[in-house]
């Protein structure tokens, strides 16, 4: 069964489908448009929490290891 986040991407990708085929008048444009706009704001605070949840396995110079916290930062940049 899909998750929360999935389902938001997906009715979002249906939003940008419809609004792109222009079949659509503008007032149900805008509503879609709305409508993408809180799935795309509510998809970024899923993965921002998910990512906060996520740490990063960093060897040291005396290679020994730790953990930090993933924070959207690429290993080489902790």
């Amino acid at each position: 069964m899909a998750g929360q986040f999935e389902k938001s991407l997906s009715r979002l990708e249906e939003i940008i489908g419809i609004v792109e085929s222009g079949e659509t008048g503008l007032e149900d444009a805008m509503e879609l448009y709305k409508e993408g706009i809180a799935l795309s704001k509510a998809c970024g605070e899923l993965l921002d929490r998910y990512e906060n949840e996520i740490s990063v396995l960093v060897k040291q110079s005396d290679d020994t290891f730790s953990l930090k916290p993933f924070a959207g930062a690429r290993p080489e940049a902790l």
